[in-house]
């Protein structure tokens, strides 16, 4: 009977989720980028998620039995993030959680989240083996120059830029000091610390067994808004058929850099292209229409290299832009405007004579809210969104289908 006993137990053991693909090698995925691979979704919202029935299924894959967001048996993270030039580079790692996006603290829970926690979830389904993502990010950076890859050289300025320095007096010499210590600063940063993590993953995964060993597995870059709002390094950024054919470029001596330093040839290589606004259609802002085109495009080309085929996929994240909290955003943009109006006196307004009193200029800007927002829409506001446009509105159920994206496109390719 005993014997009996210890068999069906080692059994149980051997089909549980915590053992099973014990002997597989560890899966390792690699994000990178700047605040959106960050992830600025406060774990607040993700009530909004359950709110639609198409995600809700998603929401109870993100929170465990007790209501908590859940955390992963066989997914382990390590993220490095922080400025370095104030001394807070630094990280944090354990299983993966929500929690590990944009952080104040390198080593401590910020409370929000990137793509990083339901492409966790998403890869533990698809593979029965441990994993593991290394994910560096840094809010503010570009390719162009802080993630500048080894193979594009050094970041070279323009003669109009240049032209622009001497008409201000700027030491032209200086600057293009300070930009090549710049350049690539960050893209050393990355690998720096895939490498140093995978020299020694049992400090990240205490069970970590040598013996099955690890394989990289994929790479996942988001970033683009320092790139697409830079006029200087793509002046030709807004002509439609031109737009930023250096970006493209620069992507694609990422892409075999990296591979190159991690010595993974063919490793499956995702770019999350920059979606925010959402799909561009004829109701698009006439202002940023084309050059929000021309980025998106820029992103996207080196996935159709014939070098590239079958083994880099470019997401469109556009597409997961949430349109109702958009149109809340734009009526909070007049709400806004109005305050603005009121302070500076403006022609037209209802201070135009300066006779408003600051109380009295907020009781009507409150009046002209409720009129212009419902209360279902406040609602809507209050639990869907977090931070700015920029930030896909720091909208969980945003980041959480970007996630999932990215994950399935990796899947594809393996």
């Amino acid at each position: 009977m005993r014997n009996t006993t210890i068999l069906i137990a080692a059994i149980a053991a051997l089909f549980s989720s915590d053992a099973r693909g014990a002997d597989k090698p560890v899966k390792v995925y690699i994000l990178a980028g700047q605040s959106n691979m960050e992830g600025q979704a406060k774990v607040e919202t993700f009530d909004y998620i359950g709110e639609d029935p198409a995600t809700a299924p998603l929401l109870k894959e993100m929170r465990g039995p007790d209501g908590k967001p859940r955390v992963c048996k066989r997914v382990w993270i390590s993220y490095l993030t922080g400025s370095p030039d104030r001394g807070l580079l630094g990280e944090g790692f354990g299983k993966l959680t929500a929690g590990y996006g944009s952080r104040s603290n390198p080593a401590e829970d910020g409370g929000k989240i990137g793509p990083e926690f339901t492409f966790g979830l998403t890869m533990e389904k698809a593979y029965d083996g441990p994993i593991l993502i290394i994910k560096t990010a840094w809010g503010g950076k570009s390719l162009n120059t802080d993630f500048r890859p080894p193979s594009a050289g050094t970041y070279g300025f323009n003669e109009n830029q240049l032209e622009n320095f001497r008409r201000q007096g700027k030491d032209i010499e200086q600057i293009k000091a300070d930009k090549e210590k710049a350049s690539g600063r960050y893209y050393r940063l990355m690998i720096d610390h895939v490498k140093n993590v995978l020299a020694n993953p049992k400090r990240v995964m205490p069970d970590y067994d040598a013996n099955t060993g690890y394989k990289i597995a994929g790479f996942v870059w988001f970033q683009g808004w320092n790139d697409m709002v830079d006029s200087g390094t793509y002046p030709e950024r807004g002509k439609a058929g031109v737009g930023y054919p250096k970006y493209s470029e620069w992507m694609a001596d990422f892409i075999r850099d990296v591979r190159k330093d991690l010595a993974a040839p063919k490793m499956p290589f995702v770019i999350g292209v920059l979606g925010v606004g959402g799909p561009i259609g004829e109701d698009y802002s006439p202002r940023y229409k084309v050059t929000h085109q021309n980025f998106r495009d820029a992103m996207a080309a080196p996935a159709s290299l014939p070098e590239f085929k079958g083994n880099v996929a470019a997401v469109r994240t556009e597409l997961y832009w949430d349109q109702p909290l958009a149109a809340i955003e734009a009526k909070l943009g007049e709400v806004r405007n109005m305050a603005r109006q009121l302070k500076n006196k403006a022609k037209g307004s209802a201070n135009e004579d300066g006779s408003m009193t600051p109380t009295q200029q907020r009781e009507y800007v409150a009046e002209y809210r409720a009129k212009l927002i419902s209360a279902k829409e406040e609602a809507m506001w209050e639990s869907g969104a977090s931070n700015g446009g920029y930030h896909y509105l720091g909208c969980a159920k945003t980041m959480a289908l970007i996630g999932k994206a990215f994950a399935e496109a990796i899947v594809d390719m393996e």
